[in-house]
């Protein structure tokens, strides 16, 4: 049962002129996209479509053209650095980015290229603005997340697993920003009597080691950390979830329709409508280090009820209530 539809409607091609309103003589305006996943992720394409919907809607459609030029690193840190070159080679007018490594690919290539970054979890811890009201430089953007959320995630997991004693938090230190949500998963550790487990991983084998061990000792979870690595292995992780019979919550709708069990975070979608508005005062003029860095306003849930009967627990009936998608 759907209770919110996205529009997906992102066609194939990595650029394609828009007609915009520019207002700056007759040249075309130039977009660079560099984004952490593979062409055919299917995370990406809602995103990237809310985002080109939301710069029509703001008058980049008709006078003179504008192009974006997307690059998709397919996970891969190195190619994310080769792509973020590439992209300022073509001296666009300005660069979105999505997920922090994308962020610190481009700023080690340029200080001068205007930056509009979607989905940071502390910009200013990784060095990527000095202030949140006033960013200064080149960069500035939107976080994705708030670190109270990662005791929001052990909460939920602990109304749906009766007795939970153990929690793995699992992230990729390579990749993840898993200090932010720290601080709060250890809060919420500690009051609700459930002893956390930090859970590195570098590849498949490792995901299994570790979900297989929880399996071995329940009543355990997994809390599975936002991470660009977490969603291009998310169908190993729900797999041997599954076979394991370990609960899990994510940061990600996708990962529920995908069968994992619950998922709860950011409405993506409408922090990349709201990215559009960014890369359109910078392309009328505005300053990136004059634009605050801003912060997610709406949140979203998505159940499993498939799943949850698969491992013998019961969703309670105020999360389906109050859930925008329940899966059945």
């Amino acid at each position: 049962m759907r209770r919110r539809e996205f529009t997906t409607l992102l066609g194939g091609a990595a650029a394609w002129p828009l007609a915009a309103r520019a207002q700056q003589g007759d040249r075309v305006r130039r977009v660079g996209v560099l984004l952490p996943y593979d062409e055919n992720e299917p995370v990406t394409k809602p995103l990237v479509s809310a985002f080109t919907q939301a710069l029509v809607q703001l008058g980049w459609t008709d006078g003179r053209y504008m192009r974006m030029d997307l690059r998709w690193a397919g996970g891969d840190t190195n190619q994310m650095r080769a792509l973020a070159q590439e992209l300022v080679g073509l001296q666009p007018d300005v660069i979105l980015t999505y997920t922090t490594p994308p962020t610190a690919a481009v700023q080690r290539e340029t200080r001068t290229i205007p930056t509009v970054f979607v989905d940071v979890a502390d910009p200013v811890a990784s060095g990527l603005v000095a202030r949140l009201d006033r960013p200064r430089g080149n960069i500035t953007g939107f976080a994705d997340f708030e670190p109270s959320l990662g005791g929001k995630w052990l909460e939920l997991l602990s109304q749906i697993v009766p007795g939970l004693k153990r929690a793995a938090i699992m992230f990729n230190p390579d990749t993840s920003t898993a200090s932010t949500f720290m601080a709060s998963l250890e809060t919420a550790a500690r009051s609700l009597k459930v002893e956390p487990i930090a859970a590195l991983v570098h590849g498949d084998s490792e995901i299994d080691a570790a979900i297989i061990a929880l399996g071995r000792e329940p009543p355990s979870g997994l809390v599975v950390i936002p991470d660009v690595f977490m969603i291009a292995h998310r169908a190993p992780i729900i797999l041997a979830a599954a076979r394991n019979n370990v609960p899990a919550v994510y940061w990600l709708s996708p990962f529920a329709k995908d069968g994992g069990l619950l998922s709860y975070g950011v409405d993506q979608v409408d922090i990349w409508r709201r990215s559009a508005t960014y890369v359109d005062r910078i392309l009328r003029g505005a300053k990136p280090g004059d634009l605050p860095v801003q912060f997610p306003t709406k949140f979203e849930m998505a159940v499993n009820l498939k799943t949850a009967k698969a491992l013998g627990l019961t969703i309670p009936a105020i999360l389906q209530a109050t859930a925008d998608e329940v899966i059945e």
